[in-house]
C-alpha cells in the first residue's frame, strides 16, 4: 500500500484564542488536517498544531521523499524524512509537518490491519481516561461563569491557562484562584497553566516558587509553564523546591529534546503534543523514557478533533496515565465528526476502539471550517 496523494488543510472559522497578547481571531488559521490517500483507496487522517501555509511548504520540501512510500510504516517512513531534512529542519514547521503525516500513518496503519492504534503502539492499558477542561483565565466574574459552563459540560478536571494569571499582581492572581475554586467546589481537579512561552515572561524562578506556594494552598494539581521554556536550570530549581507538581515540554519537538528534562529531572509531569513534537512515534519514545525515569506524561493538546483522538489512542498505550486535554468548547473538536465525544456521566472519555485513530470525519461539516488547500499528488 503506497502513498499517492497528500492534502493539507487549514481550518478557519472556529479558531480559539489561544491566550497570546494580541490575541486571535475565528478567521485566523492556527491549525492544518493532513489527509493521506493511498493506491488502494485508504484514507488516514492527521493534524498539526501550525497554519496551512508553513505545513504545504515543508510538504513541498518532503514530497519528492514521500510520494510512492508505504502507508503502513509510520516510524520508518517519518524517520526518514526527520534524517533527509536534518538541515533544513531539525524542529519547527518542517517537524511539525512530520508529526501530521505521522499521525495520518498511524491512522492508516491501523485500519490496514483492522486495529485500534492503541494497541499497534504495545497494548491497551485502559479503555477510558479522565479529560481536563481547558480554558483561558480571565477577569473573576467571567471566569466564574465559565467554569460554571465547563462543569455543566461534564468535565471534572480543568485547566486554566494564561492572561490575566501572572500579568498583574500576586493578589489578583491568587484571586482568580479562589474565584476558580469557590466557583467548581472541592470535588473538581484544578490545573494552572502560567503560559511562560508567551513572548517576553517577566517572571523567574522567585516568583514561580512563591506562586506555586499559594496554589498549593488551593488544592492544585499541577503549576504549568511556570517559566521560559528554555529555562531548563529554572525548572530543576522550581520542581526540586515546589509543593506542587511542575509541569511542562509542549514547546519541546524530537524525542532528543527532550532526554535533558527527562534526565534532569527538570519536570514532574511532560507534556508532549503529538501534533508538533513529531507523532505518535516520537511520542511513544519520550512516554517510555519519561516512564523509566518516574515522571509522568500528560499529552499537550490545543487541538482538533484529530489531535484528541491521537492522544486517547497514546494514552490507552501507557502504562501510567491519567488525564488528556480537552479545548472547549471548540468546533474543530466538536463539529465534523460522524460521532463526536461524549464524556461519560463519571467525566471520563470512552477511548475509541475502532480501527485507526477511531474518528470518522464527516467532509460535509468539515467544509464549513476548510480555508486554504495545498494538493501533492504523485
Amino acid at each position: 500500500m503506497r502513498i499517492v496523494e497528500v492534502e493539507v488543510t487549514g481550518l478557519v472559522g472556529g479558531t480559539v484564542d489561544g491566550g497570546w497578547p494580541q490575541g486571535h481571531e475565528p478567521q485566523e488559521n492556527l491549525h492544518s488536517l493532513v489527509k493521506v490517500s493511498t493506491d488502494e483507496g485508504l484514507i488516514g487522517w492527521g493534524g498539526c498544531f501550525t497554519s496551512a501555509s508553513l505545513v504545504a511548504g515543508a510538504m513541498e520540501l518532503m514530497w519528492p521523499l514521500l510520494r510512492h512510500e508505504s502507508a503502513v510504516e509510520p516510524e520508518r517512513v517519518t524517520e526518514t524524512l526527520r534524517q533527509a531534512t536534518f538541515w533544513q529542519g531539525r524542529g519547527g514547521s518542517v517537524e511539525h509537518a512530520i508529526s501530521g503525516l505521522d499521525l495520518a500513518l498511524w491512522d492508516l496503519f491501523g485500519k490496514a490491519c483492522q486495529q485500534p492504534v492503541s494497541r499497534l503502539l504495545g497494548g491497551i492499558y485502559r479503555d477510558k481516561i479522565q479529560p481536563y477542561g481547558s480554558i483561558l483565565f480571565d477577569e473573576p466574574e467571567p471566569l466564574r461563569r465559565t467554569l460554571h459552563d465547563v462543569v455543566a459540560r461534564g468535565f471534572r478536571a480543568i485547566k486554566l491557562g494564561w492572561r490575566p494569571f501572572g500579568r498583574r499582581d500576586r493578589r489578583f492572581d491568587e484571586l482568580l484562584i479562589r474565584t476558580a475554586r469557590e466557583a467548581v467546589g472541592d470535588d473538581v481537579e484544578i490545573m494552572v497553566d502560567a503560559g511562560g512561552s508567551e513572548q517576553f515572561w517577566p517572571h523567574g524562578l522567585n516568583w514561580a516558587r512563591e506562586t506555586a506556594k499559594m496554589l498549593a494552598d488551593y488544592g492544585v494539581v499541577w503549576f504549568e509553564e511556570a517559566l521560559p521554556p528554555d529555562d531548563l536550570e529554572g525548572f530543576i530549581e522550581l520542581t526540586k523546591q515546589s509543593p506542587v507538581p511542575i509541569a511542562g515540554g509542549e514547546v519541546l519537538t524530537r524525542r532528543q529534546s527532550f532526554l535533558p528534562w527527562i534526565e534532569r529531572r527538570a519536570l514532574d509531569i511532560v507534556q508532549p503534543d503529538c501534533t508538533k513534537n513529531g507523532g505518535l512515534s516520537e511520542s511513544r519514545k519520550i512516554a517510555w523514557a519519561a516512564f523509566d525515569h518516574n515522571i509522568l506524561v500528560v499529552p499537550h493538546g490545543w487541538n482538533t478533533a484529530v489531535g484528541l483522538a491521537a492522544d486517547l489512542q497514546f494514552a490507552a498505550s501507557l502504562p501510567v496515565a491519567r488525564y488528556v486535554e480537552y479545548l472547549t468548547p471548540c468546533a474543530y473538536i466538536e463539529a465534523f465528526l460522524e460521532e463526536p465525544f461524549r464524556l461519560d456521566d463519571d467525566g471520563y472519555l470512552p477511548i475509541p476502539m475502532e480501527p485507526g485513530l477511531g474518528i470518522k470525519i464527516d467532509e460535509e461539516k468539515l467544509a464549513r471550517f476548510t480555508g486554504a488547500v495545498h494538493c501533492f499528488q504523485a
